[in-house]
């Protein structure tokens, strides 16, 4: 879409959903199939992360190539170290929570080395510091980067446009995951009590959501949730690490589902090893770094196994995951200290 359709969306997702028949609240001389295209983006567009349509039958290259860090470990431009969560926006630019550098880094589309955006000052709890982030979303319509600045315990929120300092929205909280829905709730997952939390902007205590009732492995409980999705029913996907599956709480449920996983530790098609980064197209797939099996799986709706997209040699100890408007995926190579990128085929 152009960029005067997506800040439209921004500005009326919601009246035109209400009033998708009314043409005075639609951009002028916009033809009808932009019209229909506006309608069916809007949810989407104004998710933190873009939801794409992913064809079921989808394949990526077998072999990735490196698109940030890859310079082996380090504090370098060119380098990353230990990259955790990842998102890409728009334009194909990829913002890394450089874990271990205690930084958010911004690389450009085809860029060979990135730029400092949050952090970067060393590790440390003042406002131009972080201490080890694992994650970070785009909050489109405020220009701000939201970050889990976790070893402080908080989240904190750093403008696009000034990046020399951050400003903590919400303290107290051991955040390893975090995602925004359309209508602004954040969604934080914490590993500690294991649950998973939502606020509504200027809120700073929260309501749990998913989890909440102990340590376990019952459907109403979690252990050590990592990663979270939520998609376009505002439905919460999460990577459950030591349950070794990937559950799926519907809005306003008291438990979830398993959606991946959940047959025991293991290799095979039924099984998860300590699942990290999760992702859900539109089709309700679930896409899941399978950290210890060193693959990102890929579980269809309703399915009862999932398969592999990649992994063997292509990846060591995978963290994070995301995909661009076109489909292509990222994925965080941890061991290796670079992102790679599968470009689907089509």
């Amino acid at each position: 879409m152009v960029r005067w359709e997506r800040e439209k969306v921004l500005k009326i997702k919601r009246e035109l959903v209400k009033f998708k028949n009314d043409p005075n609240i639609l951009p002028k001389n916009a033809s009808k199939a932009n019209i229909f295209c506006i309608l069916e983006n809007s949810l989407a567009l104004s998710l933190a992360v873009f939801i794409p349509n992913i064809p079921a039958n989808a394949r990526w290259t077998e072999k990735g190539i490196t698109v940030a860090g890859g310079n082996g470990s380090g504090n370098a431009l060119n380098q990353l170290n230990g990259p955790y969560g990842l998102c890409v926006d728009d334009d194909q630019n990829i913002y890394i929570a450089d874990t271990s550098n205690h930084r958010i880094v911004q690389w450009k589309a085809g860029a060979a080395s990135g730029q400092v955006i949050a952090g970067g000052n060393g590790s440390g709890n003042g406002t131009e510091q972080l201490n080890t982030p694992f994650d970070v979303i785009i909050d489109k319509e405020m220009g701000t980067l939201i970050i889990c600045d976790t070893m402080n315990r908080r989240v904190v929120r750093w403008s696009q446009a000034n990046r020399t300092s951050g400003e903590t929205i919400i303290e107290n909280i051991c955040c390893v995951g975090l995602m925004m829905d359309d209508r602004r709730f954040l969604y934080i997952s914490d590993w500690n009590e294991h649950s998973v939390r939502q606020y509504s902007v200027g809120n700073t205590t929260g309501t749990v959501v998913a989890g909440g009732n102990g340590v376990g492995d019952r459907l109403k409980q979690l252990n050590t949730n990592m990663f979270i999705f939520v998609d376009q029913d505002n439905s919460i996907y999460i990577s459950d690490y030591k349950n070794d599956r990937v559950v799926k709480w519907a809005k306003g449920t008291h438990e979830g589902i398993v959606v991946a996983g959940g047959h025991g530790k293991g290799d095979a098609p039924t099984q998860l090893s300590h699942p990290q980064g999760v992702f859900v197209d539109q089709l309700g797939t679930v896409y899941v770094v399978d950290y210890s099996n060193h693959r990102v799986m890929r579980w269809c709706k309703g399915a009862s196994e999932g398969t592999m997209i990649t992994g063997g040699l292509q990846l060591c100890a995978p963290r994070g995951i995301s995909f661009d408007q076109h489909g292509n995926l990222y994925v965080a190579d941890w061991g290796n200290n670079r992102v790679q990128r599968f470009s689907i085929q089509k």
